[in-house]
């Protein structure tokens, strides 16, 4: 199954297995760590939409060690950690992972800048689908506000996640 599109660099071989399981084992983590809420005043609580940034990340970086398969587990493991219906983070991440996909020569080898641009649009995407996807499920209407103050806030806290992955993967991977 080809994971790349013409003039996209094929990724290094990683003989090393712990290193293989890098970007399964840092979308966990991700994972754990999107299910915990930030109280901030005001609002209810939220959480940045770290799950997001790990498959853009490997999804750009090493799509081969990140199948579809993965995602999907990963996506209803934190469904059913956050009490959500089961399957919406998966239908939303192997969406993500779809259009990220076909993209993904246009971020390869490109400036942080450019990478943050791409994200941001997908995680407004992203968002309004959930929104649009909670409003069908719930069949009311809910408040705006708190989906574009989640975009906000994961869209602000993708630099230091981005840097921590990219800096993971050069250490345990090599150049990425």
């Amino acid at each position: 199954m080809a994971l790349r599109s013409a003039g996209t660099p094929a990724p290094q071989r990683v003989d090393n297995p712990v290193a293989r399981l890098l970007p399964i084992a840092t979308t966990l983590l991700a994972t754990v760590i999107s299910i915990q809420p930030a109280h901030i005043p005001g609002y209810a609580a939220l959480t940045p939409a770290f799950t997001l940034m790990a498959v853009y990340h490997w999804t750009i970086y090493r799509p081969d060690l990140l199948p579809p398969l993965a995602i999907f587990l990963i996506g209803v493991t934190q469904d059913l950690l956050a009490g959500v219906p089961p399957g919406v983070t998966a239908l939303v991440l192997l969406l993500a992972r779809a259009i990220v996909l076909r993209q993904r020569r246009q971020f390869v080898n490109r400036l942080f800048p450019f990478l943050w641009t791409g994200f941001t649009m997908l995680t407004g995407g992203v968002m309004l689908f959930l929104w649009t996807l909670h409003c069908l499920i719930d069949g009311v209407l809910i408040d705006f506000r708190e989906t574009v103050f989640r975009a906000v806030l994961t869209i602000s806290m993708f630099p230091i996640a981005s840097f921590l992955l990219g800096r993971t993967q050069r250490t345990l991977m090599g150049a990425g």
